[in-house]
């Protein structure tokens, strides 16, 4: 987990301007500089299908609960990083099951994580009511901080939320948990039980019973599933094997949750 930054105030990083025709899900649309001066706004670049995301979620709709009378908006922006989180409908529906409160930006294309220059999921941006940068945060972790800085650019006092998990802990330091695994790029580190063909970005069952398995250090693995007969494409834990219960299943990749911490 890595450390926030708080720019310093000679910086002047502003936030950049959402591009016109963009999707919308929970408002019609947003523009930055009807926000600014009004309130303040936490921009976050998430995906239903990372797990650091989801693990990010519960704070930021708390957050948004908390804070939003005093003037914080609250802005997901959902930019896939695996092609089924490209439709529109799935994310919807995702957004549905998730109850996910506030405003999402729909940004299959990336166009507003390159206009950020983003580094990965979760991305957090806080601007306060000048639209300038006010806290940068990669990843998951530095939730006390972040409330603190809500705080700060709202102008109140906060109480932080306490931790949700005890890997949340501010200043806690984890063991590193085993890298995501990407398909097809990283087939070697899987295997293979029966026949998979390779596709953009996922493997897929030739049949029903074809397996991947795969070791790994943490406290959890979730596999990144899209077709074979599933309900709804996303993320599914697993216990280090993936089983094809239909032809066509399409495995886009794994990955892994740190080890929750041994008693303090």
């Amino acid at each position: 987990m890595l450390s926030p930054m708080r720019p310093p105030p000679e910086a002047e990083i502003y936030a950049p301007e959402f591009p016109r025709g963009l999707e919308w899900l929970n408002v019609a649309f947003l523009r930055m500089n009807t926000l600014m001066g009004s309130g303040v706004a936490l921009v976050e670049f998430w995906d239903f299908a990372r797990i650091n995301s989801l693990r990010t979620l519960p704070y930021l709709t708390e957050w948004h609960n908390r804070y939003r009378e005093a003037g914080l908006r609250v802005i997901g922006v959902h930019t896939p990083g695996y092609s089924f989180g490209r439709d529109r409908d799935t994310v919807a529906r995702a957004v549905e099951r998730l109850e996910i409160p506030f405003a999402v930006a729909l940004d299959p294309d990336y166009v507003v994580w390159r206009e950020y220059g983003n580094k990965g999921w979760p991305g957090r941006y806080l601007f306060d009511r000048t639209g300038s940068l006010a806290l940068l945060h990669y990843g998951e972790g530095e939730y006390e901080d972040t409330e603190r800085a809500i705080g700060e650019v709202l102008g109140i006092e906060v109480e932080p939320m306490k931790p949700l998990r005890r890997e949340d802990e501010p200043g806690l330091l984890l063991e590193p948990q085993t890298a995501d695994i990407a398909m097809p790029a990283d087939r070697e580190r899987v295997e293979l039980v029966r026949d998979w063909t390779d596709g953009e970005d996922w493997i897929a069952a030739a049949d029903a019973g074809a397996a991947a398995h795969f070791s790994f250090t943490g406290g959890a693995a979730y596999a990144a599933l899209s077709e074979g007969g599933l309900d709804e494409p996303g993320l599914y834990e697993v216990d280090g094997t993936v089983e094809a219960g239909s032809p066509g299943l399409r495995l886009h990749g794994v990955q892994f949750t740190p080890a929750p911490p041994g008693p303090s």
